[in-house]
């Protein structure tokens, strides 16, 4: 290791330990810190919470580590295609909170800006704002533990609800270019929550498939500067993953 950058995939998450609180970039396959995921899976890690606008798939990304049983809570914002996923939540295996997807990508920029918690119209008068969505439920199917109501206020003549920051030990992100100091640069969809992410992580560790010297990156191109990433690993280009792949038949249009 010489400053942020570390040689080994392991050694960037190697003390990723029980419980811990961990913000995961990407949306859908995009731009997934696949790599950093995959290292964790190897270690002992398990009781994780974790936040991310889905779960991966059943054989890839996040969905690695709930097949193997390593996450104990995830706020999301989609279920998505990992059918592990949903069955762990009914079951009773998973606690699950649900969340607006801007809003959950505001409470991911709230926590790296030190706002602590703001006020927004999306989820008033659902269960977001009033209470009693299912967080956790029984083996019979009952709701074991149930979200608990916010505080919702008006302004001019519109009513908001309260929702907290979201601060985490970690965060894992996937960027296709960095430089040594941690300045990194994402690739269209991959813009997607992954500077978000890396916002609110107090530790966070990036994967890059591209990685310069400091200099090397136009400062105006830029996404997310250095402070915010603490380590950083090149990990080369990454192997695309499409969630549905749908193809014409062929033949003419």
């Amino acid at each position: 290791m010489a400053g942020k950058v570390y040689e080994l995939v392991a050694s960037a998450v190697a003390d990723i330990g029980n419980g811990a609180k961990i913000a995961v970039g990407g949306f859908g396959l995009c731009g997934i810190p696949d790599a950093l995921i995959e290292a964790i899976a190897a270690t002992d890690a398990t009781d994780l919470e974790v936040f991310s606008n889905n779960c991966g798939v059943d054989d890839h990304g996040l969905g690695i580590l709930l097949a193997i049983g390593r996450i104990r809570r995830v706020t999301a914002s989609y279920v998505g295609e990992n059918k592990e996923f949903a069955r762990q939540y009914l079951a009773g295996e998973l606690e699950v909170e649900l969340t607006p997807q801007g809003t959950l990508a505001e409470r991911l920029r709230a926590g790296g800006t030190g706002i602590p918690a703001f006020f927004t119209p999306a989820g008033v008068g659902s269960p977001i704002a009033d209470g009693g969505m299912p967080w956790r439920y029984n083996v019979d199917g009952t709701i074991a533990l149930a979200s608990p109501p916010k505080e919702t206020r008006v302004f001019g003549s519109k009513r908001y609800v309260l929702e907290e920051a979201i601060n985490a030990d970690y965060a894992l992100v996937h960027a296709e270019l960095g430089d040594t100091e941690g300045n990194l640069v994402f690739d269209k969809t991959a813009m997607n929550f992954n500077p978000l992410a890396a916002m609110a992580g107090r530790v966070t560790v990036a994967q890059v498939e591209r990685l310069v010297e400091p200099g090397e990156i136009d400062p105006a191109a830029v996404h997310l500067p250095g402070v915010f990433v603490q380590r950083i690993v090149h990990t080369g280009p990454q192997n695309k993953r499409i969630e549905k792949r749908t193809v014409s038949a062929g033949g003419r249009a």
